[in-house]
């Protein structure tokens, strides 16, 4: 007996994942990605889904470390090793009319991701295995989860999501007590609370069930289909999946509001879920480069919260040599993208090997091997083999820098923007994702969420403006809200921190949010050496870092940097 769930119509306010979801319900094309806040009921609400759907609609919920096999399908090990060769369905078998969820999408290896592309495009999965071939329909809702802090999505994979929410935890103290009510009668009383909402329930199937059913009569016009793509062409999107996406959740949301064609209000109603993931958003770059002008060191006048006015500089980078960065660690399983760990995260196969204990059975080597000592397809101790898998190896470059008047003295800031620019050209790789934090003024703020994209935290460094205090505290607390177990840190700074975070000392507040973080770290001195102070080498003890000085740095060095065990 399977265990009540609790009801989709129960979730307290998130409207715009409600909306998604339905939609998705209706066209189980319109894939959904839930980003945000944990704890903010994506899973719940996504498990609620299911119950909505036509019986039986099964919930089949991803592990990150499945195997190709387990997702795809393979051979029947049972009957194969009796001599009956024969494929045993996957995942993607099980999820057909029902939903496919993947928590943490954003971790899953990146040959899952692929596997999965063509059949949530076409409905249809093919399995090629050990010189056997089947098809079989799979048409189901493909649900993703992540919390971007993590890592970021590939953008191939991204794109194949009809539809993205970006979601929060609600901050209103009435609905948070509502949401932790209704969980609590859930908790201690399940039957009787789905029970209770069974009529809600009842009305939300009814409406799905009503607008499949007249989904495909849906009509539009060609003033739809230009709304539609110039809105899109407006927004800087190239994707043609995005003009789809937008026209069939326009269908399914007349569908459900039991309308006879799409209007105009129903096409506004959806395209901010469109183009949630396919636009870029704050803390990333316009795909535009800034003016001309602006190449030039600028004097653009700030006002500080003390009222006194400072001048900013914008520095164009002087390119200078740098070192490579390689990371060593103690604990290889903490390797991975996103935090993902060997074994959760697994890789490609790359070859196999004979072993007494295979821990995963690569059967096709397995009954070769019985097959050329034996003749038979009774496999022995010695015959087996098991799958040797490539880790991923990706790394989050996060970048802590000082834009502070400080580094106007000398035009300093233009060597710390090359520093950078050259770190990342010479050692960011294909899997690797950037992130950077830049502090000046009063606070410190991300200039560039985790991304794969190099060329876009080069743009933005590049009109970074220059001026202000330096605080430093502020700066390396919001770091720790980016590091993960792959993350390498990289501070660069004179140490010259003069603004509190809270109300005391700001070299002691830096310290201490320094020592809470637990990353390999590189700390590159930028003050000038005519007036040393020696703050970044105590920065740096304190973290367990390397220190180098800016002028220190050189092509023909290798940084490596070992992380700890925690």
């Amino acid at each position: 007996m399977k265990p009540p769930v609790y009801p989709f119509s129960a979730i307290v306010g998130q409207d715009q994942m409600k909306l998604a979801l339905l939609l998705a319900a209706v066209d189980w094309r319109l894939g959904v990605l839930l980003r945000g806040d944990k704890g903010a009921g994506k899973t719940t609400t996504a498990r609620g889904l299911a119950v909505l759907l036509p019986e039986p609609a099964p919930f089949i919920n991803l592990p990150i470390g499945a195997t190709e096999d387990r997702l795809l399908g393979g051979l029947h090990l049972e009957r194969t090793l009796k001599g009956d060769p024969a494929l045993k369905p996957g995942l993607l078998s099980e999820a057909h009319h029902g939903v496919l969820y993947i928590d943490e999408i954003n971790l899953l290896a990146a040959h899952l991701g692929d596997a999965l592309l063509d059949t949530a495009a076409s409905g249809v999965n093919v399995i090629e295995r050990e010189g056997l071939s089947a098809s079989h329909a799979a048409e189901f809702v493909l649900l993703g989860s992540m919390n971007p802090e993590e890592g970021l999505l590939r953008p191939q994979l991204l794109d194949r999501f009809a539809l993205a929410v970006d979601i929060m935890a609600p901050v209103e103290a009435n609905e948070r007590q509502i949401v932790v009510e209704r969980r609590i009668a859930f908790d201690r009383d399940p039957i009787n609370f789905v029970a209770d909402w069974s009529q809600q329930q009842e009305m939300l199937r009814g409406k799905i069930s009503a607008a499949r059913a007249r989904l495909h009569s849906i009509a539009y016009s060609s003033e739809i289909l230009a709304q539609i793509s110039a809105t899109i062409c407006e927004k800087g999107v190239r994707s043609l999946r995005a003009d789809l996406a937008a026209l069939r959740s326009s269908i399914a949301y007349a569908a459900l509001t039991d309308d006879e064609c799409v209007q105009a209000h129903h096409v506004e109603t959806v395209l901010p879920l469109v183009l949630a993931h396919r636009t870029k958003t704050s803390g990333h770059p316009s795909s535009q480069p800034p003016p001309s002008s602006l190449k030039q060191p600028q004097a653009i006048p700030r006002v500080e919260d003390s009222g006194q006015e400072v001048l900013e500089r914008i520095f164009s980078p002087r390119r200078i040599e740098a070192p490579i960065i390689h990371t060593t660690f103690e604990e290889p399983a903490t390797r991975g993208t996103g935090a993902a760990t060997a074994a959760s995260n697994p890789g490609r196969v790359v070859r196999t090997r004979r072993t007494d204990i295979p821990k995963e059975l690569d059967l096709r080597a397995t009954l070769t091997q019985t097959a050329l000592e034996t003749g038979k397809v009774e496999p022995r101790l010695t015959d087996l083999h098991e799958k040797v898998r490539k880790p991923i190896a990706g790394t989050r470059y996060l970048f802590v820098i000082d834009s502070s008047g400080s580094h106007a003295a000398h035009e300093r800031m233009r060597l710390v923007k090359g520093a950078v620019t050259s770190l990342l050209d010479r050692s960011f790789k294909k899997d690797d994702e950037v992130a950077m934090i830049v502090f000046r003024g009063t606070n410190a703020h991300v200039l560039i969420e985790p991304t794969r994209i190099k060329q876009d935290a080069a743009t933005a460094l590049e009109y970074l403006p220059t001026g202000g205090r330096t605080p430093l505290a502020h700066a390396l607390d919001l770091a720790k809200s980016y590091v993960i177990p792959s993350a390498i840190l990289v501070i660069l700074t004179d140490g010259r921190a003069n603004v509190a975070l809270h109300k005391g000392d700001p070299w002691q507040e830096t310290l201490e949010a320094a020592r809470e973080l637990r990353c390999p770290a590189l700390v590159i001195d930028t003050e000038n050496t005519a007036q040393p102070t020696g703050r970044a080498q105590i920065l740096a003890d304190v973290m367990g870092a390397k220190r180098v000085g800016l002028e220190d740095l050189r092509a023909e060095d290798d940084l490596i940097l070992t992380r700890q065990s925690l």
